[in-house]
């Protein structure tokens, strides 16, 4: 391979390599904090247009700015030659600006004339502006010339020619009478591009000698005209009628050349008797609407953006009633170079490689150069690093300092383009630029945006992470953009929290935090309603909202979507609108609109204003039915139906509903079609083919329904290819060899058409051949018999009819039928992992030997005998099946000490494969089951005999039992307990030393090497006739007997008290009480001494106490009854219960004596009769 092709492969590797560097361009952001002392080559920012006229009357500005770091400076060339700004005292260049002020009053403007071009430079590059072409305005005068009287016979052609100075740029020309006024133009009098005026036949009205042409000079705003043409018509031999033929152009051809992007301008005026018409159109193509118009009545075709399509030949034809004549006009569109992509800059970081694309398109194709610093490239110092290929320059391996401006200069016969792209080479670590600690807010269910802006070289990589922990990758519900945002799809109150951002190179690493809160949305909970009320009352709309606490909300009402009337009969509330004293006016829709910082909601509703006359209430019923359907703009699948609505029946009509009866496949069933909204009469209903229908329509209210309208006229579209194929294609066997190809039959309705039929396509899948296929009518299946076995088959069905086919149909697979498996699984081996559980493993069966799809494998074991035991019958056969490809699987739930048999068959949908070969393993040994019994054979005062049977499965060799046993006493509290070990061969022993009367607990278990198995328990007591399993104990130590036993000694002794007390009534009361019976009692004084009652004095100051006793809290109680008992209980909470006993407490006295250890000098009192008995 030579060396060119070497140096080719290597740039497209280099290409793919940095392509994504390509397309995620490192920019210099705007922020001024970061720009600060960042470098940067120039860059253009603003410059003059290629082509500048200027008008001699005022200064000329040639624009030049341009940014970068350090700031640049500028500099001037013109015609190719530098250009000494600072010589020229007429030349002024703005500080900080390369923009020029040129001041040419006094001077020769045409000195000023010619090429220049702006540079820009520093200490990074240099940036170049375009060519600046300088030209002056002209408006040149118009030669002296006399113009000859025209002089024409009535209905011949006649053209008056313009023909004004070449002025820059070119005048725009207007012809008009002495009086300034324009002449009127029409389809026969018009006026051509050139300026021309053309007459397609003259009339006598056209006689004036005052026909002008005026140039009106676009930058001087000065008007130069013509000497006036005159022309006479004479009427004396006018022209008959005549063909129409071309004045312009001339001939049955001709061509026009275009640039893309300008605008098409096509021209044909005609001359003939009467007036010919001009129409246009394209051979092989149509006019593009979009851009096309036709002007000048109709005789000039202008095509705006024209393009490469526009390429063609263009008619324009000339008819009136004696003929007509046409003009071909072929139409070439060439190009000026065009963007395709232009060069970007590049921000590289030391030793990174960069791309500079320069695709552009043209007409013929543009000749591409490179210059570097505004040198051609080619002239630029040597750089090894820099290798160009055309519309592509490779910067390999950048270095500091190698930083410059590249310009891309694409150009052919019809102009050029240039674009500047600087290489900057920068190091710098990451940084933030999204502000710290951001606070997102957004409504729930609606996307969120978390910024990340960043800027670093080489590129940051973003990475983000939620509460600090959680990693959030790309995918759904997360997408991470190139520029580092981080948007959740759909946000939820979950996503709320702290997101940081992390961005990275190998320079440096930064984070930045920000914050999400999902708030709830702004919901209406309940919306105003449709209101009618009389005039002079009040109306109440109500707007209950719901929002997030959070947000704080604002509500405004509209009426009819504008604002409320300035009114003070308006009140708005919190959740509501009241308006008061209703008037004529007031009717209208109202709004009511809740914003908040985030979102909003609105809801609407009616108010109808009615006379304060008595009226009957207001009765809403569901409306009447539609009348007058009428069917027109009638076509193959679609009819336009109009109805009139019913009476609304005071309930406005929210929609309709429209119905379809199908004559033809279901008649007497009516199908919902469509609806329309409330307010319209009419709805365009898209049809299929071959069905009769008939329509009706149906009204709705907030009522419900109305009856249906009376049906339509029939209405029959024409029959058509299906619009659809068969759905649920299905494929699957029977035999083993048949494949049954099934599907849904399209119904009469999906027909289309008569004569519906299938087209079965079949073909082995992953096989080079061609489709089968089968036509199948009224039926559901096909049946493809003689296939292999379980062999995939790609299938589909297409519908068909007498009108064509249906469309390409989706292609399903399905496999043909399955047989039993040919092999035996191989190699079984038996893993035992203990007593109870064993692993079988084998080799799989090939999948060609299973003829269908693997099911799985099932294995067969049964126990054969224990090994203790001589041969005996069989267990019955146990299965367990392992889904899938396996080759091994565990059998659980295995008897100990036990020989099996296995064997394993595969298994697929058909069935069982043959046998494995049977292979047999042991289980080890292991603990025995409980003894099948354990009872008490003999009893006596000191000893019991106890018998036990072996256990029912000893699971291995049985080596012994072990008997322990423990006391029972009274509480059921157990004592301490007593081992025993026994042979195999024993099965009963006599315990003897037992304590007489009492109650023993047994365990017994049985024993292998492996240890002891579960045992079983029995409870026996030395006492005669008392074995066991209902224990009987001394009735006087059972806890409830003792309890009842206290209950009833504690109400003996509260009858006790009650005597006592019954007994001591009144013993300190004197007779004086009876005196004073109906006299009001005072409180005795209380002694200061112990704070108990003082006794009795029938001064006036200690009256006693009438019925009653002092309690011993101080308190003084007056009750009507002297022989209440309440008096001795605290608080009057002292009841008798039904047989007349006392439940109260009693407890002032006793608290009292707690504390100060004082007795009173009292009668007994309830507390002391208690005091006494204790």
């Amino acid at each position: 391979m030579d060396g060119s092709r070497k140096w080719l492969l290597g740039l497209g590797a280099v290409v793919l390599v940095f392509l994504s560097h390509m397309t995620s361009a490192l920019e210099v952001p705007l922020d001024p904090k970061v720009l600060e002392g960042l470098p940067q080559p120039p860059t253009i920012t603003q410059q003059s247009p290629k082509d500048y006229i200027f008008d001699p009357r005022e200064n000329i500005v040639l624009h030049c700015e341009a940014k970068g770091k350090p700031q640049p400076s500028f500099s001037w060339t013109r015609n190719g030659t530098h250009f000494d700004v600072e010589k020229d005292s007429k030349v002024l260049m703005k500080p900080g600006s390369g923009t020029l002020v040129i001041d040419i009053s006094g001077e020769k403007a045409e000195v000023y004339e010619g090429t220049y071009q702006c540079t820009a430079h520093n200490d990074h590059g240099t940036a170049i502006s375009n060519n600046i072409v300088i030209r002056q305005s002209r408006s040149p005068l118009w030669s002296k010339e006399r113009n000859e009287a025209v002089v024409v016979q009535k209905g011949v052609p006649l053209v008056l020619q313009c023909q004004p100075p070449a002025g820059l740029p070119p005048p725009v020309i207007i012809w008009m009478d002495n009086n300034f006024q324009r002449l009127p133009l029409d389809k026969r009098v018009s006026q051509a591009l050139n300026g021309d005026l053309y007459f397609s036949n003259v009339l006598p009205d056209d006689t004036r000698n005052d026909y002008i042409c005026y140039a009106r000079f676009h930058y001087t705003q000065t008007i130069q005209q013509k000497q006036p043409i005159s022309v006479t018509v004479l009427d004396s031999s006018p022209d008959g009628e005549r063909h129409p033929g071309f004045m312009l152009p001339l001939g049955a051809t001709s061509t026009k050349m275009v640039l893309r992007g300008e605008t098409l301008e096509l021209e044909c005026i005609a001359e003939g008797l009467p007036t010919p018409d001009i129409s246009w159109q394209k051979e092989g193509g149509e006019l593009p609407s979009g851009r096309m118009s036709l002007q000048n009545f109709k005789k000039t075709l202008r095509i705006s953006d024209v393009n490469e399509a526009d390429t063609g030949s263009y008619r324009c034809t000339a008819a009136n009633k004696l003929g007509s004549v046409y003009h071909d006009i072929k139409v070439t569109v060439k190009a000026a170079p065009f963007w395709v992509s232009a060069p970007r800059n590049l921000i590289l970081a030391p030793n990174e490689t960069g791309i500079l694309t320069c695709r552009v398109n043209g007409t013929p194709k543009p000749t591409i150069r490179w210059f570097v610093n505004g040198v051609p490239i080619e002239n630029a110092p040597e750089d090894h690093s820099r290798k160009v290929d055309e519309d592509t320059v490779i910067i390999s391996s950048v270095q500091s300092g190698s930083s410059a401006v590249y310009q891309c200069n694409a150009s052919n016969e019809f102009g050029y383009l240039m674009a500047n792209a600087f290489v900057n080479v920068l190091a710098e670590p990451p940084r933030v630029l999204t502000p710290p600690n951001r606070v997102y807010q957004v409504i729930s269910n609606n996307p969120a945006l978390l910024h990340c802006a960043s800027f670093g070289s080489p590129i940051p990589v973003i990475t983000w992470f939620k509460d600090s922990q959680i990693s959030i990758r790309n995918g759904d519900p997360f997408v991470i953009y190139e520029n580092g945002t981080l948007e959740i799809n759909v946000a939820q109150p979950l996503n709320s929290g702290k997101y940081t951002c992390i961005a990275t190179n190998n320079l440096g690493i930064k984070e930045n935090h920000v914050f999400l809160e999902v708030k709830e949305p702004t919901r209406i909970l309940r919306q105003p309603e449709y209101k009618v009320v009389q005039r002079g009352m009040s109306a109440l709309f109500e707007c209950k909202v719901k929002h997030d606490p959070s947000l704080i909300p604002t509500m405004t009402w509209l009426k009819d979507k504008g604002e409320l009337p300035d009114d003070e009969r308006f009140v708005v509330d919190t959740d509501s609108l009241t308006i008061k004293d209703v008037r004529g006016e007031d009717e209208g829709a109202y709004t009511c609109i809740m914003n908040t910082t985030l979102d909003q909601d609105s809801a609407s509703a009616m108010l109808t204003v009615v006379e304060a006359t008595p009226t009957p209430a207001i009765v809403y019923e569901k409306p009447d039915p539609p009348t007058d359907l009428e069917l027109t703009d009638q076509t193959e699948r679609s009819v336009q139906l109009t109805w009139t609505p019913g009476d609304e029946n005071n309930s406005p009509i929210k929609n309709f509903l429209i119905q379809y009866e199908d004559l033809l496949h279901q008649p007497g069933v009516w199908v919902n079609l469509t609806e329309a909204d409330g307010t319209s009469t009419t709805a365009r209903l898209q049809l299929s083919p071959h069905v009769y229908y008939s329509f009706r329509v149906l009204a709705q209210n907030d009522v419900g329904y109305s009856n249906p309208s009376a049906p339509s006229h029939e209405y029959r579209t024409s029959p058509a290819a299906p619009d659809e194929n068969p759905s649920n294609v299905h494929g699957a066997g029977t035999q083993p060899d048949n494949i049954v190809i099934s599907w849904t039959p399209l119904t009469g309705f999906q027909s289309n058409g008569q004569g519906l039929q299938y087209k079965v396509y079949w073909k082995q899948k992953d096989v080079d051949e061609d489709w089968s296929s089968q036509n199948v009518a009224n039926a559901s299946q096909f049946v493809l018999s003689g296939t292999q076995t379980y062999v995939p088959y790609e299938i589909k069905v297409q519908a068909f009819n007498h009108y064509g086919n249906g469309p390409d149909p989706g292609v399903v697979v399905g496999y043909s039928g399955e047989d039993f498996p040919l092999s035996a699984p191989e190699s079984v081996n038996i893993m035992v992992h203990n007593s109870t559980v064993a692993e079988v493993h084998w080799e799989p069966v090939s999948l060609s030997s299973v003829r269908g799809k693997l099911q799985g494998y099932t294995v067969y074991y049964r126990r054969e005998r224990g090994l203790h035991e001589t041969a005996e019958e069989a267990e019955q056969q146990q299965a367990l099946t392992f889904s899938g490809n396996r080759s091994e699987g565990r059998l659980p739930g295995l008897q100990p000490y036990s020989l099996y048999n296995v064997f394993i068959k595969v298994l697929n949908n058909k069935g069982e494969g043959p046998s494995s070969l049977s292979k047999t393993f042991e289980t080890p040994e292991g603990v025995p089951g409980p003894p099948t019994f354990l009872n008490v054979v003999d009893y006596s005062l000191d000893s019991l005999t106890l018998a036990w049977g072996p256990p029912a499965n000893n699971n291995g060799r049985l080596v012994g039992y072990t008997l322990s046993y423990q006391p029972v006493n009274s509480t059921s509290g157990l004592g301490p307990i007593k081992e025993m070990s026994f042979l195999a061969n024993e099965t009963s022993a006599v315990l003897g030393s037992l304590n007489s009367s009492m109650l023993y607990k047994f365990y017994l278990t049985a024993r292998t090497i492996k240890g002891p198995g579960p045992s079983i328990s029995e409870e026996a007591s030395t006492i005669l006739d008392t074995a066991v399993p209902n224990r009987q104990v001394d009735i006087a130590t059972q806890g409830w007997f003792i309890g009842l036993m206290c209950a009833i000694a504690l109400l003996i002794l509260v009858l006790l008290i009650v005597c006592f007390i019954k007994r001591n009534k009144g013993g300190k009361y004197p007779v004086k009480e009876k005196e004073d019976a109906h006299q009001d009692p005072e409180i005795q004084p209380m002694k200061e001494d112990d704070g108990t009652f003082g006794e009795y004095s029938d001064t006036e100051d200690h009256k006693p106490l009438k019925g009653s006793r002092t309690p011993s809290n101080g308190t003084v109680r007056r009750d009507e009854s002297d022989d209440s008992l309440v008096d001795y209980g605290e608080g009057g909470d002292g009841q008798f219960n039904e047989d007349g006993s006392f439940i109260g407490q009693y407890s002032g006295k006793k608290e009292k004596d707690t504390h100060e250890g004082n007795e009173s000098s009292e009668a007994p009192s309830p507390v002391n009769a208690m005091n006494s008995f204790v």
